[in-house]
């Protein structure tokens, strides 16, 4: 069976929760507790040097980065080509659009969350909700072009970006008036039963959690 080291607040370990369950994969989900240090402790470190979370383990097969994670997760157990197309041109698109997940809007949620979480900071300086603001038109613009943010189907980069995107509205709320295309997209997103099952309980862990954390 295949094993997912996670902490069930993190978007990127409930990205691949969410994917297990778009593909029907048999999961052990194994909640590492960093409040107790688990991740710092030598198996996980063996496992992944960089103490992150997720971690899936295969077999033999280790991988600790969501979103080589999902790209596996779609190759390995995914039934429709549609959620991670093995056209090189369409993929590219696909893959874009993690790296965008990545770099932009992950990052930005980062840059919050860690200085809460871990180094004791009690607010949120402006130029980091004005960088998330930024980031919702870029996923507007995104999402002007296409129905989905590679093309007209859903794919493991809506996946990924959204269940960023959950946490990011928890810091700033997204603006439906001025982000119609993207709130259209969350509300989409959210109502299907795997993304549902996959999300909702992790969000909810980490609205209180950052709550327990601002000044």
């Amino acid at each position: 069976m295949v094993k997912l080291y996670k902490f069930e607040v993190s978007p990127p370990a409930r990205s691949c929760i969410i994917a297990c369950e778009l593909f029907n994969i048999p999961v052990e989900l194994v909640e590492v507790n960093y409040a107790e240090g688990e991740h710092l402790k030598p198996e996980y470190l063996k496992k992944n040097p960089l103490h992150t979370v997720p971690v899936l383990e295969d077999g033999s097969v280790v991988v600790n980065d969501s979103h080589a994670i999902l790209m596996y997760l779609a190759d390995v157990y995914g039934k429709q080509e549609s959620f991670y197309p093995k056209d090189p041109k369409q993929r590219a698109l696909v893959n874009q659009k993690l790296f965008f997940n990545s770099t932009i809007l992950f990052m930005r949620l980062k840059n919050i969350a860690y200085p809460l979480f871990v180094e004791g900071i009690t607010d949120i300086p402006k130029k980091n909700l004005d960088a998330i603001e930024e980031a919702y038109g870029f996923l507007e613009e995104f999402l002007s072009r296409t129905k989905y943010l590679a093309g007209d189907n859903i794919t493991i980069a809506d996946i990924s970006a959204y269940a960023t995107v959950t946490g990011l509205v928890v810091i700033k709320e997204l603006n439906a008036q001025k982000y119609p295309k993207t709130q259209a997209w969350v509300q989409d997103l959210e109502k299907r039963p795997y993304v549902e099952k996959g999300n909702a309980k992790g969000v909810e862990e980490y609205k209180l959690l950052l709550k327990s954390k601002l000044g």
